[in-house]
């Protein structure tokens, strides 16, 4: 599917100031990239004319340039609602300030709420869930997969902004693979364990234990860090 850039324009938020950049699909979709440290539209040609030489003489110089990257699917109740559930919210408010402090670097805000199931989908699961169900069998119970998402957009998203190498900030290892299979250099993953709670450690640990997410297999220790 193919991916158009549309418009951008200053966000300023309560971290800093981002640039926002918005694309959509040819069905319609829009997704939002944020960024700082990165070109806009017409700045790309710009950039891709530097001479690098006079930044590539050292190797804290070259680390500097590889932007902070956070791939972040739409979470409503996390991200506006500040649910306790899972630990979308922390997530993407702690990737938002990391990128402001680094200088360099993009959130990708893909809009697949629900692990790619929507919204409605996710409460009926979120239902089941009070029955005593993981997040995982909840899916499935409903007939549907445990994680619908996908990242095709993630490529012509960073694309635009002429990034091919990233320090990609996840738990996820699907999310290292496809970037890395997609031509996206992978240098770091930076971990992420922040808004961990007594709502959602079983959540947590059923992305690691059942989903293969890379998490701290001592979440009493999260706990106390994040109290």
């Amino acid at each position: 599917m193919s991916y158009q850039f549309i418009t951008n324009a200053k966000l300023p938020t309560r971290h800093g100031e981002f640039d926002i950049h918005i694309f959509e699909n040819a069905d319609g979709q829009e997704h939002v990239m944020l960024t700082v440290g990165l070109p806009v539209a017409n700045q790309t040609e710009v950039l891709n004319q530097q001479d690098t030489a006079s930044i590539e003489d050292s190797q804290t110089s070259k680390e500097a340039l590889i932007p902070l990257i956070r791939i972040h699917s739409e979470c409503l109740t996390g991200d506006a609602f500040s649910s306790l559930k899972c630990d979308c919210g922390p997530q993407l408010n702690t990737a938002m300030q990391a990128i402001q402090e680094t200088g360099c670097g993009a959130i990708l805000y893909l809009r697949q709420e629900g692990r790619g199931i929507g919204l409605t989908n996710k409460i009926r699961a979120y239902a089941l869930q009070d029955q005593g169900h993981d997040t995982l069998d909840a899916n499935l119970m409903l007939g549907l997969p445990a994680d619908a998402r996908v990242y095709d957009m993630c490529g012509p998203m960073l694309a635009h902004v002429g990034v091919d190498s990233v320090r990609l900030i996840t738990n996820n290892p699907d999310k290292v693979a496809y970037l890395t299979e997609h031509g996206i250099n992978v240098v770091e993953r930076v971990p992420l364990l922040v808004g961990v709670n007594d709502m959602n450690a079983e959540y947590l640990a059923t992305k690691r234990d059942r989903m293969g997410h890379l998490l701290d297999k001592d979440f009493n220790t999260a706990l106390h860090l994040n109290r």
